[in-house]
């Protein structure tokens, strides 16, 4: 165990997240996690299942007493997004993720913690592995690449899952009970480039964006935070002639991008007219974004003038002109995003540029609607677009009778009311109740903040309370 999380209560689910966090588990490469899992159950004698996609499923009988209980599902997903400092040598395919204790919480050294979804699954095999814990038939569903594109809970199998009522555990605020979330789908947009020389009165610059916080493009997208390849391209639709030599800005879709750095050339007559404007700028969004997001840094720095570049005027107009951030609020759930676009990464290599975002919304019309305005900019900029990894929305259950119990249980245990809810960011509820007729899910988890950051952390004293009020919940499903 970790000495971060060393002594920490519960000592089993924090000894399992140690162990998770030992273990590679970026999306598509939940392997080690698989394996971990099945010995797991191997270890406790309980039965398992690898389902075609990867999932893995694990039975856990009634505790003696609670023979005649409904069969309940708790469900988490084995992946995690990766991401880290500008100056971290961390590798996601080798290297444990370094747990460090700050306070009440539990972050990350130098990259993301993976609390999300690494909590629930800690939480579950804690449950799974008391032999006093008090429950029904109890089924663990551990899916895979979530964070990509919800794969495992499209690939669950109804012929493997006997409960009719699911506790997904990938929330992040403690007391919230989610019924309801976004749909959500991708755009990609290609635009092929011809490298030439570069005019000889030209001279080689590169621009930094960074120090934004980034985050989850569900979650925190109502935050309004800066976005550094839309602030990259604010720059250069500045300037009256440019080339482009190298692109490169976020990391995954579904990540507000933090940083980006463009390299480009410029006539040598135009560098004070550069500096101006980057000067400009940097005035401009620090008075924006002064509460979104302080702490922004726009940079630039002569480089060696490269011998080949691209013109690139209509693909940095079209990454102006974009959408990114809230698009429309709900008029049915105050204070919820309906709909949204993350404009999540920027790249440049022989062939040309790339561009991938993401569109969510309650609303599936005006997710698809986004998504196509979106795509006709980057048309009209001569770029191919394709829609991909549309997933439908969860549309909330007002009368779930498992929300409605498990917000009476809340108020018994804390003594406070719960909050009944629908989120915007993406989960895999609705999918899987979809795949297995007659499931009724509910979503909750334990404070966290900043997840798919670096900053990402996880409340210690909220990570205890939910796991207790966990087997709270299931002693009380009759």
């Amino acid at each position: 165990m970790q000495d971060a999380v060393r002594g920490l209560e519960p000592q089993g689910l924090w000894s399992y997240f140690s162990d998770l966090s030992a273990i590679p588990r970026e999306s598509g490469n939940e392997e080690g996690v698989r394996k971990y899992l099945l010995s797991f159950a191997k270890k406790h004698n309980l039965t398992a299942i690898v389902e075609e996609v990867g999932n893995v499923i694990i039975r856990k009988p009634a505790a003696k007493g609670f023979e005649n209980r409904p069969s309940v599902a708790l469900q988490g997903h084995m992946d995690m997004v990766c991401v880290k400092t500008e100056d971290s040598d961390h590798d996601f395919a080798t290297d444990p993720i370094r747990l460090v204790r700050d306070g009440d919480w539990i972050k990350a050294k130098d990259t993301s913690l993976g609390a999300d979804n690494g909590i629930a699954v800690a939480l579950i095999l804690d449950i799974l592995a008391d032999a006093d814990a008090k429950h029904g038939p109890l089924e663990g569903i551990f899916t895979v690449a979530e964070e990509t594109g919800l794969t495992g809970a499209f690939g669950i199998e109804a012929k493997n899952v006997d409960s009719r009522l699911l506790i997904n555990l990938d929330s992040e605020e403690e007391g919230v009970f989610y019924i309801g979330c976004a749909g959500g789908v991708g755009t990609n947009a290609y635009m092929d480039v011809l490298w030439e020389e570069t005019p000889a009165h030209h001279r080689g610059f590169e621009l930094s964006v960074s120090g934004l916080k980034g985050g989850h493009s569900g979650a925190e997208i109502h935050t309004q935070r800066a976005n550094a390849i839309k602030l990259a391209a604010r720059v250069l639709t500045r300037l009256d002639e440019y080339r482009v030599f190298k692109a490169t800005g976020g990391s995954k879709r579904n990540v507000i991008p933090s940083t980006a750095t463009i390299g480009f050339s410029i006539p040598k007559e135009d560098e004070d007219r550069l500096y101006q404007v980057v000067e400009t700028v940097l005035k401009e969004v620090k008075g924006e974004f002064e509460v979104a997001d302080p702490d922004i840094a726009i940079d630039v720095t002569k480089v060696e003038t490269p011998k080949r570049s691209v013109v690139a005027n209509t693909l940095f107009d079209a990454l102006y002109a974009a959408p990114h951030g809230v698009d429309a609020m709900s008029m049915s759930i105050e204070g919820i995003v309906e709909t949204s676009t993350n404009l999540a990464i920027l790249s440049l290599d022989e062939k040309g540029f790339y561009v991938s975002a993401s569109h969510r919304s309650s609303i599936l019309s005006a997710r698809d609607d986004v998504a196509r305005r979106f795509a006709t900019i980057f048309k009209l900029a001569g770029a191919r677009t394709k829609h991909s990894g549309a997933y439908p929305s969860w549309t909330p259950n007002i009368h779930s009778p498992l929300a409605a119990l498990a917000a009476r249980a809340w108020k018994e245990f804390t003594h406070e009311d719960a909050t009944v809810t629908a989120i915007h960011a993406g989960l895999e509820c609705g999918i899987i109740n979809s795949r297995v007729p007659g499931m009724d899910s509910i979503s909750f988890g334990p404070d966290m903040e900043e997840v798919h950051s670096t900053k990402e952390r996880v409340s210690i004293s909220s990570t205890a309370r939910i796991s207790s009020f966990t087997r709270y919940l299931l002693e009380t499903i009759r």
